[in-house]
């Protein structure tokens, strides 16, 4: 009669104070993990806007380099400065 309390042994009182202190541990584990995880997300969209950003800077580095090296786009070249060199002589008088 003394290893009785309300009705569970000794043996179930350890088992579910065992599984108590498990769920506390995990949730308090989980509760860490989701925390560093919405942070590593802002970290990685940080990472894609950047790579996004050299992407786009390559490209107009190769359209560029493209216009140079084509015979239509040295001309187009030319007559872009040449018209524009020409509207400024025109907006300065």
């Amino acid at each position: 009669m003394g290893t009785e309390v309300v009705g569970l042994n000794v043996a179930e009182w350890i088992l579910v104070g065992f599984l108590s202190i498990a769920l506390l541990i995990f949730l308090i584990v989980s509760i860490v993990l989701v925390v560093k995880l919405i942070g590593i997300t802002r970290e990685v969209k940080k990472i894609v806007i950047k790579g996004q950003d050299i992407a786009q800077k390559a490209d107009d580095i190769a359209g560029n380099v493209r216009d140079m090296s084509t015979v239509g786009g040295l001309v187009k070249t030319l007559v872009n400065k040449y018209t524009d060199s020409k509207d400024r002589k025109k907006s300065n008088k």
